[in-house]
């Protein structure tokens, strides 16, 4: 029996949905964990490493190209749902990640210039927004928007797809936390297609969350088999998430959701609060940098995930604490956003974002006060020491 033959995998897809999404899970998962220790491996043996800057989250130098694992396992996958003819996107797709995959290889393997990335993006966008299949003619009523120019769906499309892309890049700054709000919004985009009947991309969402599932266990690693996953990951994460999101804002209108009150017109704010962690985190430090009188793009320790980190948590726990914050963000959106109107729902999300940003205000407010007083503390011991260092002089000359 030749299992690669397309009538048997869609007969099998067909007949086993549920179970051909598990073993979909569990082959990206294996896959992605066979191949990133051969990555390691290669890595290690021509020394290319993530060399520790000031700005590093490591203190040792570390191998960054899991992204090579993701890109193989992606194409894999890509190749095989393609064989399905359940949709024709997935070409669109595939041209994307290899030309974004690209760019992020060589930012990780010379650095790129700003200019440089910024073109390969735009070019693996246009592979996306282009597409078919995610056309935008209609904002199904948000903020009493319908029909909208096609100009403007291209001009929305190119604005999100970069925008989340870089936002998602922008996250990859500890163990853990892009690989864990990865997973987090790939799981919440298969549930949101698995409702409405989007088996592709069901298919996808699910491939996702299997390779960045098994990018973990090494990214947690303290050894040997520590591993980033670098530009060439991120970037092609942040696009397929990106894939997804788009997705999200062209289905039809589902009428058994409807009925238990989630209007398509919510799907902006659907999309604000599933990729909530990204889309705060960029907006928080755009606008600090913005109120501090520097560039947008000038680095700093303004991140979440940094802010955390200066109040003593562990990469570990700060990852889990903003992936659980963006579960807890999906869930109250999910149970709000039947009883209010588009108009009301759409200041509830903006409350949330609000008040999560008062959060990290005080803990970025409690951590100057510590390290003020630790400053404080320092240079009291070094009085005293100073003052016992002249006593002992004295009594030496007098004794």
């Amino acid at each position: 029996m030749n299992i690669l033959n397309q009538e048997i995998i869609l007969e099998f897809f067909r007949s086993n949905y549920e179970l051909f999404l598990g073993c979909l899970f569990l082959g990206t998962f294996i896959v992605t964990f066979y191949l990133i220790p051969k990555v390691l491996w290669v890595s290690k043996e021509k020394n290319l490493t993530a060399p520790v800057v000031g700005r590093s989250s490591h203190n040792v130098e570390t191998p960054s190209f899991g992204g090579v694992a993701f890109f193989i396992t992606l194409i894999l996958v890509l190749s095989l749902i393609q064989s399905m003819r359940l949709s024709y996107v997935g070409n669109h797709l595939i041209a994307a990640i290899t030309v974004l995959f690209m760019v992020g290889l060589k930012d990780d393997l010379v650095v790129s210039t700003a200019r440089v990335k910024l073109f390969g993006q735009i070019t693996a966008t246009c592979f996306v927004i282009f597409s078919p299949e995610l056309h935008i003619s209609s904002l199904e009523g948000f903020w009493g928007i319908y029909e909208i120019p096609e100009a403007v769906g291209l001009a929305l499309k190119a604005v999100l797809v970069i925008a989340l892309i870089n936002a998602y890049n922008l996250i990859d700054g500890i163990d853990g936390l892009a690989s864990m709000v990865g997973i987090v919004v790939s799981l919440a985009f298969a549930v949101a297609f698995y409702v409405t009947k989007q088996p592709f991309y069901v298919l996808v969402s699910i491939s996702l969350a299997g390779i960045l599932s098994a990018f973990l266990r090494f990214n947690f690693s303290r050894g040997r088999r520590k591993i980033f996953m670098g530009d060439s990951g991120s970037l092609v994460v942040g696009l397929v998430l990106a894939f997804l999101g788009i997705r999200i804002l062209v289905i039809k209108p589902f009428i058994p959701l409807m009925r238990e009150g989630h209007e398509p017109a919510n799907r902006l704010l659907f999309l604000a609060c599933v990729l909530f962690i990204p889309i705060f985190d960029t907006l928080r430090v755009i606008i600090i940098r913005k109120l501090n009188g520097t560039s947008p793009f000038s680095p700093d320790r303004n991140h979440c995930h940094h802010v955390l980190l200066d109040l003593g948590y562990s990469h570990k726990k700060a990852s889990f604490f903003l992936a659980l914050l963006n579960v807890f963000v999906i869930l109250i959106y999910l149970y709000v956003s039947p009883q209010l109107s588009n108009l009301w729902l759409s200041l509830f999300v903006v409350g949330i974002y609000g008040a999560v940003f008062l959060l990290f205000f005080e803990l970025k407010k409690k951590t100057a006060l510590a390290a003020r007083s630790t400053h404080a503390g320092k240079k009291a011991a070094t009085r005293r020491e100073a003052s016992f260092s002249a006593f002992s002089r004295w009594k030496n000359g007098i004794f």
